[in-house]
């Protein structure tokens, strides 16, 4: 009996053994299948970054920063991040520059956890970032629900003498802990977008500098990279080049294409005077920018006018980044 039960023993273990380094062959071939795959990308170089643009308030004045850190929602320098503060009516339904086109001239920025508003011919407001205190909204952004931490009474009081409604309109700020949003045409793309927190469909959009002076030619003035509200913009290629980066490296980051920008009259809002004609620059781009017939589901009537990106790997971007293109 107890030379069986030793035979027994020894078999278990041989199996063991067995399974565990068949399993250590498997996970180091994975390993070892990986770095090859990783080093058949190609990284070809397409352009540098000239510019880094956050937009703290969704639909207001951007701000230009020399480093940022791209976190998978968007871009982040300090305690500013992009599009995580919104105007909202009382309802909690989302005010943008669509409705409210001075909007673009209202600054906000962030020093020693304090937030400064400025506009014209407003006096400076500043109020605490936290405020635990304050309610937590709940908000509507193109008809999906978020949340947003109440800014005060002051700022509600700043916004509405600002742009002269009847109505008052309130600040809210979207904290760390609640949860992002995820925009409802995702569901139609090969590549779905990461959850956003204020920003219309994707956490980054990219531009090139190229493409804005290429529709700057067809129009009777010209038009400049800040109307279009990017969040990095590259020099250094051919117009529309960027149409054709599906997933490009710059920095530490890695980011993915995840579909092209959809115009509407947005664009039509002059970044410097906030003020919109609802004409131009929408109708040239609407005369050579239009989607392929098969993507007419996605984008409909609007032209497009630079991507949106989803960010595969987080770090940091700064201006005069080399942008590569990669490829396998």
């Amino acid at each position: 009996m107890a030379l069986k039960q030793l035979a027994v023993g020894a078999l278990v273990r041989n199996k063991k053994a067995a399974l565990l380094a068949g399993g250590a062959a498997v996970l180091g071939f994975v390993g070892l299948a990986y770095k090859y795959l990783r080093t058949r990308e190609k990284l070809d170089r397409v352009g540098v970054v000239s510019k880094l643009l956050i937009h703290p308030l969704k639909s207001g004045r951007a701000v230009s920063v020399s480093l940022a850190r791209c976190q998978h929602e968007g871009l982040q320098s300090g305690e500013l991040r992009d599009r995580h503060w919104l105007v909202v009516t009382e309802d909690g339904h989302m005010v943008t520059g669509r409705q409210q086109p001075r909007l673009v001239l209202v600054s906000l920025s962030c020093e020693g956890g304090q937030v400064r508003l400025n506009g014209p011919d407003m006096e400076e407001l500043r109020f605490p970032i936290e405020q635990s205190d304050n309610a937590v909204m709940d908000c509507r952004v193109f008809g999906v629900g978020i949340q947003g931490r109440d800014c005060g009474d002051e700022s509600s009081r700043w916004l509405t003498a600002y742009l002269g409604e009847e109505t008052s309109f309130r600040l809210v700020h979207h904290e760390p802990q609640m949860t992002g949003r995820r925009p409802e045409e995702s569901s139609t793309l090969p590549q779905q977008l990461e959850e956003v927190v204020y920003a219309d469909l994707g956490p980054v959009m990219l531009l090139s500098e190229s493409s804005v002076k290429d529709l700057s030619s067809r129009l009777q003035q010209d038009v400049t990279v800040e109307r279009f509200r990017p969040n990095i913009v590259v020099s250094g290629c051919e117009s529309f080049d960027e149409d054709g980066w599906e997933e490009i490296q710059v920095g530490s980051v890695r980011l993915q294409r995840a579909r092209s920008c959809g115009r509407c009259v947005f664009t039509t809002v002059d970044p410097e005077t906030g003020v919109m004609t609802r004409k131009e620059p929408l109708d040239t781009l609407k005369s050579y920018r239009q989607c392929k017939p098969s993507e007419k589901h996605m984008y409909k009537s609007s032209p497009l006018f630079g991507q949106l990106h989803n960010v595969k790997k987080t770090g940091v971007l700064q201006v005069g980044d080399v942008v590569y293109k990669i490829s396998r």
